[in-house]
């Protein structure tokens, strides 16, 4: 693959969950839209409203399929507003299409909706899983044979609201040397509808082996959880926010802790970056989005795709986002 390609130059989708399911690869992107909201930390801007889902069967050249308006905020009984991004694990013969979304009282939720087909429609479940919060949701398939839910992020994903999966009174965002909020890790009951445990952090360390720092704003936890598994090593990706890189680190089981290794992607057109990983046919391919079609419209995202390289350690080759 020489260069990135967009995938739905029609529309404004961003946040890619991808994944392979009969043969085909299925994208469940959040779906921007213009909502004439102003730009703030809170993103109140990202103000998406429903889903849709997308298949290909050739990366570089295929044609990609939109099966249409597969959720919609309206159609779910707790909904307040901002259906962010998505992922969608197969278990028992159904689909189950995990999504954060604020309550009435404007708190993140992760909820989940199911259906029998991997393009949907879904059906959303009547409350959101007890105990969830914040958002990003990223389901982890394990060779143990269960799910792991990966989720959380900071300022507008309102993590810093939450010690210990508690609410807190006032919310507080660590500084410089203190320990850096992490990414939340949780095992999905047999059912795939709730928590089977209480969620836990996913510490990443530094080449020391100490927990990042919160100041280390290049290296630490920001949103976008995204894990892989390649040649024996679990890669948990993730974005840093405010620095707009795509880095990774490396553990040996889905819960962690995982060693810092790099960044993945630097910088695109746009704020925000995020980002899904999958091999496809004896290649690997990095799924993310950039603002260049709408002329750096922050809030108007668009599918990218390129693919994702290794070196002979097992390191992720550094692509350039300008591109």
């Amino acid at each position: 693959m020489q260069k990135p390609r967009y995938l739905v130059p029609g529309d404004y989708m961003a946040d890619p969950a991808v994944h392979e399911f009969n043969g085909r690869l299925y994208i469940y992107p959040s779906h921007d839209r213009e909502s004439g909201i102003p730009e703030n930390d809170n993103g109140d801007h990202f103000d998406m409203k429903d889903y849709h889902v997308f298949s290909l069967d050739d990366v570089e050249h295929g044609e990609v399929t939109d099966h249409g308006k597969v959720l919609d905020v309206k159609d779910i009984p707790w909904a307040g507003r901002q259906l962010w991004d998505s992922d969608v694990a197969f278990r028992n013969g159904k689909y189950y299409m995990y999504f954060p979304l604020k309550d009435q009282n404007d708190i993140f939720r992760l909820g989940v909706a199911i259906s029998d087909k991997p393009e949907g429609p879904f059906i959303p479940e009547d409350n959101p899983i007890k105990g969830s919060y914040s958002m990003d949701p990223c389901l982890w398939h394990d060779r143990d044979g269960h799910h792991y839910m990966y989720f959380g992020g900071i300022w507008g994903g309102q993590l810093q609201r939450y010690r210990n999966n508690k609410a807190l009174e006032c919310a507080r965002l660590p500084e410089g040397d203190e320990p850096a909020l992490c990414a939340k890790v949780v095992r999905m009951r047999e059912d795939m509808l709730e928590f089977a445990e209480e969620p836990r952090d996913v510490v990443i360390l530094d080449e020391k082996g100490k927990p990042l720092t919160a100041g280390d704003t290049k290296r630490r936890f920001f949103e976008a959880s995204w894990m892989h598994y390649y040649k024996g090593k679990y890669y948990f990706s993730y974005s840093t926010g405010d620095t707009h890189l795509l880095c990774y680190a490396i553990g040996d089981n889905p819960y962690g802790p995982f060693t810092y290794q790099g960044v993945i992607l630097t910088p695109v057109l746009g704020w925000t970056t995020h980002h899904s990983i999958v091999e496809f046919k004896g290649k690997w391919y990095l799924f993310y989005h950039d603002c260049v079609p709408s002329g750096g419209k922050t809030w108007l995202r668009s599918l990218k795709v390129r693919e994702l390289k290794y070196d002979e350690n097992g390191r992720i080759i550094t692509a350039d986002g300008s591109e």
